[in-house]
């Protein structure tokens, strides 16, 4: 047997000119999210660092703040840590909240930077305004897994959908993935998630990519809320087809999500390191490389005369010795070996080959 290879079954998407899937390079997303702060030029600033990062899409969030939350809705506690509690969640996204006209700006200045351009809408309104800009796929917040009446308007766009899973159970990725099916959605890529920042490395559960994999067949990836870039590197390992990260232009910026986020050397730092880890995954077949076939026949060892051997002499285990290099009979044969009559003389030595005995 050369080789043997476990390969999965999860088939191949399409997002604008990238597959995404076995065999194909890790689709990487620069998260912007909120991290412009409101301010459009700071979100021009960030498709710029991404797009020179090396990533494949650049993404932020696309919502209206009164169709989101209730006006004394209470922040997160990481949004009370890094951006204080005096203020309500209501007040601090409406702060955060770009103009409608701004997303297609933002497309279409992408699209300059040779970059794709995508958002997650948080309700209908944006979902249109998203449709608008011609983004090539729609990305699903993991607090939106239940929000079905959202769901149903994202899938009647027919574009693809990216769903992140965080603080879902099994049971709810399935229940959203199965009504996006039935909604008409051909193709599905999920996200493992830990919803949580930053999330601490005992709750990140690389595992469930493969979960994931398993369960549903599709393309599965990641998106990252650790420190560091460590987690995302790991995850690329384990088999995420997709790698979501927040990145910022400063962490030392006023926002929720700033210091959790990359900065862009470090954003550019972590697709470097995943170009390199993919270069080393290789496509899954156990067999030696064209190098491997050279130094092995270096390393590995054969069956060689230990003294001088007559032509016509049964061989003995007194007679051979096992000894590099590895181009002659290799030592599983040692027992097959004995006994067989050699047809030439055979020198001290000397690596025997099957030429050399009956």
């Amino acid at each position: 047997m050369d080789g043997i290879s476990i390969k999965s079954n999860n088939k191949k998407i399409k997002i604008g000119n990238r597959f995404i899937g076995d065999g194909e390079p890790v689709f990487i997303i620069a998260e912007a999210g909120v991290n412009h702060n409101g301010d459009p030029t700071l979100a021009k600033q960030l498709i710029e660092k991404a797009a020179a990062a090396g990533a494949d899409a650049v993404k932020f969030q696309t919502y209206h703040a009164e169709n989101l939350v209730t006006c004394t809705a209470e922040k997160a506690g990481y949004q009370k840590n890094t951006s204080g509690s005096e203020e309500s969640q209501y007040e601090m996204l409406k702060k955060f909240e770009l103009p409608d006209n701004v997303f297609q700006e933002l497309s279409a200045y992408a699209k300059e930077q040779k970059i794709l351009f995508l958002s997650t809408p948080f309700d209908e309104e944006s979902v249109d305004l998203l449709d608008r800009t011609e983004v090539p796929a729609y990305k699903i917040s993991s607090g939106e897994i239940t929000n079905f009446p959202l769901l149903k308007k994202i899938a009647g766009k027919k574009k693809p959908v990216i769903l992140s899973t965080g603080m879902a159970t099994l049971g709810e990725v399935e229940a959203a993935f199965h009504y996006l099916k039935k909604q008409g959605v051909h193709d599905v890529i999920l996200l493992h998630c830990t919803t949580s920042y930053p999330a601490a490395l005992p709750s990140v559960n690389l595992r469930a990519i493969q979960t994931l994999q398993c369960a549903f067949q599709v393309p599965v990836g990641y998106s990252d809320h650790t420190l560091g870039i460590v987690i995302p590197i790991a995850a690329v390992a384990m088999g995420a087809c997709v790698l979501e990260k927040h990145f910022t232009l400063d962490k030392s910026m006023p926002g929720p999500d700033h210091k959790a986020s990359l900065e862009p050397d470090e954003l550019r730092a972590m697709v470097e390191t995943i170009c390199e880890v993919e270069s080393a995954l290789g496509n899954g077949y156990k067999k030696p490389n064209e190098e491997e076939e050279l130094i092995r026949r270096v390393a590995r060892r054969s069956i060689v005369a230990r003294q001088d051997i007559a032509s016509g002499s049964f061989l003995k285990e007194s007679d051979l010795i096992i000894k590099r290099p590895g181009t002659g009979i290799e030592p599983k044969y040692w027992e097959s070996l004995l006994q067989r009559k050699t047809l030439s003389p055979i020198q001290k030595d000397q690596v025997i080959n099957w030429d050399m005995i009956e």
